[in-house]
């Protein structure tokens, strides 16, 4: 079963995007702020990580620098950006702070289904 870490502060949404997520198929471990998201990254290893940017304690571009600075594994999970304030810097500087997709806030859901596939898809590519 495809492991996804879902990083998000916000409780209505984490709990509504995991249910929906698990009734996919997923497995869903959930984390309410950076820090916590950080360990939990490091700690299981999810296949895919769902990332808010604005987060307490520590913001998504220092988590997802902090995962590709990792050792071992843990460095190759793929990570989607999720923010509700556009799009938060160019496809570039995005993918050089270790992102490989952004989704915008409301979440599309069939469109970040899209996304995962084609993360998780990636990932298996050498």
């Amino acid at each position: 079963m495809t492991r996804i870490l879902l990083v998000e502060d916000h409780e209505d949404l984490r709990d509504s995007l995991s249910r929906r997520l698990e009734r996919r198929g997923f497995h869903v471990v959930l984390a309410p702020d950076g820090e916590a998201g950080l360990r939990r990254a490091l700690a299981e290893q999810p296949d895919l990580i769902l990332l808010d940017m604005n987060l307490p304690l520590r913001d998504g571009w220092s988590v997802a620098r902090s995962l590709r600075g990792a050792e071992g594994e843990a460095a190759r999970i793929p990570i989607i950006a999720l923010t509700a304030h556009g799009l938060p810097a160019s496809p570039t500087d995005l993918a050089a702070a270790g992102f490989d997709a952004y989704h915008p806030k409301p979440v599309d859901f069939p469109r970040l289904l899209e996304q995962i596939d084609e993360a998780l898809l990636g990932r298996d590519e050498p």
